[in-house]
C-alpha cells in the first residue's frame, strides 16, 4: 500500500507545510538524506503551548508531538513530492518544554515516534533523542526535527 493510501486509510490528513519563522529553510536534501528543520507543536487552532510538569499532561504533550510529526511529514512531502520515495526515518530529535524535575520526555516524543511507525511501518523505526528545554520558541510545548532517507 502506498504511503498516501496508508494516510487515507488511517484518516490522517497532513497540514500544509509550515513556512519558516526565521532565517532558515524548512528542509535540506543532500544525497539521499533529507534534513527537516524543527517543527513546532501547532494544530488547526494555532500554537500548542505549555510546559510539561507545569499544567500540561504527558498525554497532551504526546498529542503535541504527534502534531509535530504531521508537520515533519508535510515538509518531507514538500521536499520530495512522493512519500513512497521514503526508505527510512533515520532520526528524530525532540525537545520538550518542561520543568527541571520533569523526566518523561521520552513518553512525550513517543507521540511523534508512534506516528512515524504508523505511517511508514518498519521503515518508520528510528534513532532518537528526547531532551528537556527550559523554553521553546513562541512558548510551544514541543519541537522536533528529523532526518529521512529517500530513494
Amino acid at each position: 500500500m502506498s504511503i498516501e493510501a496508508t494516510l487515507a486509510d488511517k484518516g490522517i490528513t497532513l497540514p500544509a507545510a509550515p513556512m519558516p519563522a526565521a532565517n532558515y529553510v524548512p528542509f535540506v536534501q543532500t544525497g539521499n538524506l533529507v534534513f527537516v528543520s524543527g517543527q513546532i507543536s501547532q494544530d488547526d487552532n494555532g500554537l500548542i503551548k505549555g510546559r510539561l510538569g507545569d499544567g500540561m499532561s504527558v498525554d497532551e504533550g504526546a498529542a503535541a508531538a504527534r502534531r509535530c510529526g504531521l508537520s515533519l511529514i508535510a515538509q518531507l512531502k514538500a521536499a520530495v513530492g512522493d512519500l513512497d520515495r521514503v526508505r527510512r526515518v533515520v532520526k528524530l530529535t525532540g525537545f520538550v518544554n518542561s520543568t527541571p524535575d520533569f523526566t518523561d520526555q521520552p513518553k512525550v516524543i513517543n507521540g511523534c515516534s508512534d506516528l512515524m511507525v504508523e505511517v511508514f511501518g518498519e521503515a518508520g523505526r528510528h534513532a532518537r533523542a528526547a531532551v528537556s528545554a527550559p523554553a521553546l520558541p513562541l512558548g510551544v510545548a514541543v519541537e522536533i526535527e528529523a532526518i529521512f532517507e529517500v530513494a
